[in-house]
């Protein structure tokens, strides 16, 4: 390398005047989570407040599947009309959460499910498929 080449280079680096260090690194700034404020700041301006106790939320989608929230932090304005829903949400059948939301569903949905989760959609089951005919008497003495 050329020294006048060098030195032009060092030039360029300072971020004072002469006289002062070089840089040694560049400060990187990270741009957090900013939408996440951005919606914690609308919500805070709509008034809302937090619901406690649910356990659960599911969002029945288009394809047949279930949007399946675990616990999640429910925040709502009634004046607004606005009611907000955080947490992790998982993508399921309805096959694997029948048992339990058989009560969140109307009548009129479940006979829109009952071709998606079976038999099981009834709620009924029957369980005596499982089990063989009885063919022999037990209690006779041999």
């Amino acid at each position: 390398m050329n020294a006048e080449k060098l030195k032009r280079m060092q030039a360029n680096v300072r971020i004072g005047g002469k006289g002062t260090v070089r840089r040694k690194k560049k400060n990187v700034r990270r741009q957090g989570n900013t939408d996440g404020k951005k919606v914690t700041n609308t919500l805070k301006r709509l008034g809302v407040n937090s619901i406690p106790a649910i356990e659960e939320a599911n969002f029945f989608l288009d394809s047949g599947k279930i949007l399946h929230f675990d616990g999640p932090k429910v925040q709502a304005s009634i004046p607004a009309n606005t009611f907000a829903i955080s947490g992790r949400g998982e993508e399921k059948a309805l096959a694997d959460l029948i048992p339990g939301i058989i009560s969140q569903l109307a009548p009129e949905d479940l006979q829109n499910y009952q071709h998606l989760g079976g038999a099981a959609a009834d709620g009924a089951g029957d369980d005596d498929d499982d089990v063989p005919d009885l063919v022999e008497n037990f209690d006779e003495v041999q």
